[in-house]
């Protein structure tokens, strides 16, 4: 630590330019987070020294046994902390300051420095001016079994824990594990930032903690400004799982950007959020803002995996965004599979760019699952694709249901112009009183295919209709003949079958529980997809979004159909 209790000079958290002005558009375990014991692991190696702090210790103490611990932060911060060693502190009690590491500590991923609790429960850091736990041009840090909470600039400024890296000229630094933390009252629950591409950090984990009633966002990291040209990532090898992030809930006064994100993935490369959940964010962003919120998404960013996660109730005050999850600007090689999307106020999921360079391409979405999505931004649908430059998107295997939405018609899908090789395969549409898909003028309907797909209005009482490009087609084949959809080779495709799912003609998800209302329990759609290995050499996979076997032919859907009795 050797110095203040918090960063010095420019070290105050320099989010980056588009927070700052402009952008670009299992639960966790309840268990480890409702108090209790909070035991520090057994590490691989005998720390060089352990330091307590509590409460009803004394600053002249040694520090070195709970029963001769310090008293306050500040001791410790006097303190550097070398690799090995660790800083516990009173679980179930309260300290005012920051925990701050920096370039001279910690530093080696085999011999991390460790900060925690020690006995019964979790401590908590309350921070008014600061980080609750900075990591700055350092790493070769774990993180454990605390509470931080910010109040004052805390609030406006900074992360919870708030990694940053500086320096130039390097490698990554390697070595950041955070867990078991409960997180609130930040600008953002958890920040990883690097200044430089390429010389962020590497080997990050973030686990089974909740990130809740901050600002800006539960969780984020970024880098520099992106360059298509010389694409370089300042971090890479992040992982996320078993996190829950809620109630971030935006700045109705920040109308330059947006604010009131769940998970953000920026400026990494290789990285993964896994059964995780954002839900109830975004509900004060500002009307005005150019940008909305997002439950989980990444920009910047390659080789990215979004999978088994939930996004729900996301919210935005502006006229955009609200989605559940999004691959947004220059993202490239990532997948979006297995989530479960409902009752946000913008689509289920969405693929959007706004620059044309090229940075945009070879994603998929497929065996994900969107439900009563568009509450308030009905136009966008359940699943949009939009931007100036979109390449190579397969979408497949997905399950969208839109009944209609409180602000009007809400078709499955919305498209716009500035795309190519977007695919649309096997997927469910359903949808009540609106156009199954809604594809705006300046489409070149040769850059977008949709082909094996089934298209269903609840009820059955009616043919689906679509807009494409201005005109309006009433029923499969009539779309089929006007723009060339629906064909492989000379072969029609696709279909209107009633599907049977287990929750009726129009099942709308309201929790977490009530997914399996997708999964239809007769044989409608069994077998009936493409074949997509075969046909278009894609690699469907060979799980459904429940973890069922998917066969040869594939079903339609995200779900492989229950047998029938």
């Amino acid at each position: 630590m050797n110095g203040a209790a918090r960063m010095d000079g420019s070290a105050r958290t320099p989010w980056p330019r588009w927070l700052r002005r402009g952008a670009p558009a299992a639960l966790a375990a309840a268990a480890l987070l409702a108090g209790g014991t909070a035991c520090m692991d057994t590490p691989h190696y005998s720390p060089s020294r352990t330091y307590y702090v509590s409460p009803h210790g004394d600053d002249d103490n040694e520090g070195t046994s709970a029963g001769d611990a310090w008293r306050t932060l500040d001791r410790a911060e006097r303190t550097g902390l070398e690799p090995g060693d660790r800083l516990l502190l009173k679980g179930g009690e309260r300290f005012s300051g920051t925990v701050t590491l920096k370039a001279d500590e910690a530093g080696d991923a085999d011999r991390p420095v460790v900060v925690g609790s020690y006995g019964e429960g979790r401590a908590r850091i309350d921070a008014e001016d600061g980080p609750g736990v900075s990591v700055h041009n350092t790493a070769g840090v774990q993180i454990r079994d605390l509470e931080l909470n910010g109040a004052g600039s805390s609030y406006t400024d900074d992360g919870g824990v708030n990694a940053y890296h500086d320096r130039g000229g390097g490698d990554r630094l390697s070595g950041i594990g955070i867990s078991r933390v409960d997180v609130s009252g930040f600008k953002v629950g958890i920040s990883v930032g690097g200044e430089k591409a390429g010389t962020g950090f590497a080997d990050v984990s973030v686990t089974d903690s909740r990130l809740h009633d901050n600002k800006d966002s539960g969780l984020l990291t970024y880098g520099p400004e992106f360059d298509a040209g010389d694409p370089q990532y300042a971090h890479e090898d992040v992982t996320v799982e078993r996190v829950e992030t809620y109630a971030n809930r935006g700045d109705p006064e920040q109308n330059d950007t947006h604010s009131g994100n769940g998970i953000i993935l920026g400026g990494v490369r290789e990285a993964a959020v896994r059964d995780s959940s954002a839900h109830d964010n975004g509900g004060r962003s500002a009307a005005g803002a150019p940008a909305g919120p997002v439950g989980i998404w990444a920009y910047d960013a390659s080789e990215v995996v979004l999978e088994h996660n939930r996004s729900y109730r996301n919210h935005t005050g502006s006229s955009v965004d609200g989605a559940g999850f999004g691959l947004d600007s220059s993202v490239s090689d990532s997948t979006v599979q297995y989530n479960l999307a409902f009752g946000n106020d913008g689509p289920g999921y969405y693929a959007y760019t706004n620059t044309a360079n090229g940075a945009h391409k070879d994603n998929t979405i497929r065996y994900n699952v969107s439900s009563d999505d568009g509450r308030k931004l009905a136009r966008n649908g359940g699943l949009s694709v939009h931007g100036k430059d979109i390449r190579d998107l397969a979408v497949y295997q997905n399950t969208v249901i839109m009944p209609e939405s409180p602000n009007g018609t809400a078709p499955a899908v919305r498209l716009q112009d500035g795309e190519r090789g977007v695919s649309f395969r096997n997927n469910l549409f359903v949808t009540e009183n609106a156009p199954t898909v809604n594809a705006e003028r300046g489409l070149d309907r040769g850059h977008v295919v949709f082909q094996g797909n089934n298209y269903r209005v609840a009820g059955g009482d009616s043919e689906p209709s679509f807009d494409w490009g201005g005109t309006s087609y009433s029923g499969l084949g009539s779309w089929r003949s006007g723009t060339g959809q629906e064909r492989d080779g000379d072969r029609s495709t696709g279909g209107t079958t009633g599907p049977c799912l287990a929750g009726g003609d129009l099942p709308v998800i309201d929790s977490t529980g009530d997914a399996p209302s997708v999964v239809p329990d007769c044989d409608a759609l069994a077998g009936k997809g493409l074949d997509l290995s075969d046909r278009f050499g894609i690699s469907p996979g060979d799980e459904d979004y429940f973890g069922n076997h998917v066969g040869t032919p594939p079903p339609v859907g995200a779900a492989v159909p229950e047998p029938e009795d």
